[in-house]
């Protein structure tokens, strides 16, 4: 049983050195590194995450690419025309941070590959392609999926040594996330408007919806985390590093006491375009989300109703895009 304990308001977000992973021992120690800042920030940074970082330039450099295409171009791949959602999103599309302005900045999303007769294709399941993809730049698609290949990956790894931390078998989480909804987004953010509205943000205040998200940020700045305490602290861009963080979905699993952490972007201290990329991982749809029997006992009961993956992924997608999706 692990013992909730309240975790300490954390002033700087930590950084996990992956080197060595496939040592026992070394996975042990690591597992430990995660647990605690697991419970303090909900986010760290991965260093020696085994992503080349020609592969992580390229992705930048193709998210530059499209976002230059014309407007009427990138509409013709909105979001709206694909059953999965994938696809593009125009600026101040979706408000992250309820009764807020809409957020400034326009994105792209995409999934593994599925094709139009897959169960969850058919079925409209955000996370699940079939993607649309802007044929006209070569070797879009190419460098797309061998990103998300490298990511989920990564993502998996990850998994490993959180159920260790969670005192679980190291392929705990395995079995879950065979057919995983996992997304790759591509964001642009614009320089702040000195017009800007009220708590108008890049990104307003939000916690992330899945189980893990794996974020590659251009070295611009901007993203920020609010630690227990209610204190907004910054993460920067570090070379050579992945931000993690967890989703709701951890939170739900270990009873609150991992922690699925509110944060936001505000391209404030420069005057060109900020460009993220985040991998949101989150389990198949069917999974039942329950309290961990290592996060429950006495004086410590459930405190989440037993949901599935999709069911939340569903409500927080209508609450953020002001629309019923079944």
């Amino acid at each position: 049983m692990i013992l909730y304990s309240p975790p300490r308001p954390a002033t700087h977000v930590p950084v996990i050195d992956l080197a060595g992973w496939r040592d026992a021992d070394r996975r042990r120690a690591l597992a430990r590194a995660l647990r605690e800042a697991c419970r303090d920030t909900g986010f760290f940074y991965v260093r020696n995450h085994g992503i080349p970082q020609e592969l992580i330039e390229a992705q930048f450099a193709c998210a530059a690419r499209f976002f230059a295409l014309p407007l009427e171009r990138k509409l013709q791949l909105h979001m709206n025309r694909s059953r999965s959602f994938a696809g593009y999103e125009p600026l101040a599309a979706q408000t992250l941070d309820t009764d807020s302005p809409p957020d400034l900045k326009e994105s792209y999303y995409y999934s593994c590959d599925l094709p139009d007769d897959h169960p969850c294709v058919v079925a409209g399941i955000r996370g699940y392609g079939a993607n649309q993809w802007p044929d006209e730049l070569v070797g879009f698609r190419e460098q797309m999926l061998a990103y998300y290949r490298a990511v989920r990956a990564l993502g998996d790894r990850l998994l490993e040594l959180l159920a260790l931390s969670l005192e679980l078998p190291e392929k705990w989480f395995a079995p879950m996330f065979r057919e995983a909804a996992g997304t790759v987004r591509l964001v642009r953010y614009p320089p702040h408007p000195p017009d800007a509205r009220f708590n108008q943000l890049g990104a307003g205040a939000h916690t992330d919806w899945g189980a893990i998200t794996l974020l590659a940020q251009d070295d611009c700045g901007g993203l920020e985390v609010q630690n227990i305490a209610g204190d907004w602290i910054a993460a920067p861009p570090l070379a050579g590093t992945l931000v993690v963080n967890l989703g709701d979905l951890v939170q739900r699993w270990t009873n609150d006491i991992y922690r699925s952490t509110p944060h936001r972007v505000l391209n404030a201290g420069a005057h060109r375009d900020r460009y993220s990329v985040p991998f949101f991982y989150s389990p198949a749809h069917h999974v039942r989300i329950q309290c961990l029997s290592t996060c429950v006992g006495p004086g410590n009961p459930p405190k989440y109703a037993p949901c599935t993956a999709g069911e939340h992924l569903m409500a927080m997608f209508n609450r953020t895009y002001g629309r019923k999706v079944a």
